[in-house]
């Protein structure tokens, strides 16, 4: 058996719930582990959790696993394939195929299962750390966290089955420079988004920078799509909405501190075939440079000719 991932617990909620599902359990075999979902809105497993337990299953096939002696390979690329939704009562299983380890980077495939199904195919490189030239766009002025509405105060003011179940197991605050889309679309329609986020509670000092990473990755995914809306005049609850991730690509150019305040500059430069691309430079709170991430989302609404699935449903049985 492949021993799974250490991911210290955070003592404070909702982060130490987050924390707990990230810590994956042995699978019955080698380089599988088995993972456990929290509860969502759309009643389908969140795709953000299940890319970052599919590379903290990735990152327990590394040499230093095996060989503590070894310098560590942090995450920096990674390329994953959603393809069903996945039902979060159900464990979800991660089978790793280590495609190389040379002296530098190390590449490994990770395939997410239920009953036998692939939900998501994923592939993630890592390497040491390694000297080089440093270079980076600028930060862009915005406003600071503290001049902007966090959305667990919008939450807390209505009386919504859905938004007090958000204020109450969200584990990141988030803080829209532009004003949030959650209950309507914006003031004014556009494809760019700017926003600030970190976890609610303190990130156990003994968390590795690859539990950082994937803890990046796992809120990502709740707000990548939010400039695809913005350029279409939607939000989250625009009624027959189908949304859903088709695929996900994510590049670590630094250190993250997940619970330092995170800068997203976002845009969304197409919309096509009810596919939208949306993109993201991520910076902490002194401007470095810290992920850039890139996402096709399936956006549809209802027309003349097709009513669209409504998949996005809120549900309120959570």
């Amino acid at each position: 058996m492949t021993t799974p991932y250490p991911v210290p617990s955070a003592s404070e909620e909702p982060l130490g719930s987050l924390t707990r599902i990230l810590a994956l359990a042995e699978g019955d075999g080698t380089d599988s582990f088995l993972g456990d979902s929290l509860p969502h809105l759309s009643g389908r497993i969140y795709g953000g959790q299940v890319i970052a337990q599919g590379l903290l299953a990735a990152a327990a096939t590394l040499p230093e696993a095996a060989d503590e002696a070894l310098e560590p390979r942090l995450p920096h690329s990674l390329h994953a394939y959603f393809m069903r939704g996945g039902d979060p009562k159900q464990p979800v299983v991660y089978e790793v195929e280590r495609l190389h380890d040379g002296r530098s980077f190390s590449q490994r495939r990770t395939t997410a299962l239920q009953a036998g199904r692939a939900i998501l195919a994923m592939i993630a490189s890592f390497q040491i750390d390694q000297e080089g030239s440093q270079a980076q766009v600028a930060a862009p002025s915005v406003p600071g966290p503290e001049e902007l509405v966090s959305a667990l105060e919008i939450f807390r003011t209505l009386d919504d089955p859905a938004a007090k179940f958000l204020g109450r197991t969200a584990p990141f605050d988030i803080r829209h420079v532009e004003g949030n889309i959650y209950l309507g679309p914006g003031a004014e329609v556009t494809n760019r988004q700017r926003l600030w986020l970190r976890s609610r509670g303190r990130i156990p000092a003994k968390a590795s920078q690859t539990v950082h990473r994937a803890l990046l990755t796992y809120v990502c995914d709740q707000v990548m799509l939010e400039p695809a809306l913005r350029s279409q005049g939607l939000s989250w609850r625009s009624e027959g909405m189908s949304l859903a991730t088709l695929d996900h690509a994510q590049w670590f150019h630094r250190d993250v501190d997940a619970s330092d305040w995170l800068l997203f500059v976002q845009d969304s430069p197409t919309s096509q075939g009810g596919r939208a691309v949306a993109r993201a430079e991520v910076f902490d709170s002194a401007g470095r440079l810290v992920s850039t991430i890139a996402q096709e989302g399936m956006i549809r609404m209802p027309t003349a000719t097709s009513r669209g699935s409504g998949d996005w449903a809120v549900r309120f049985d959570v």
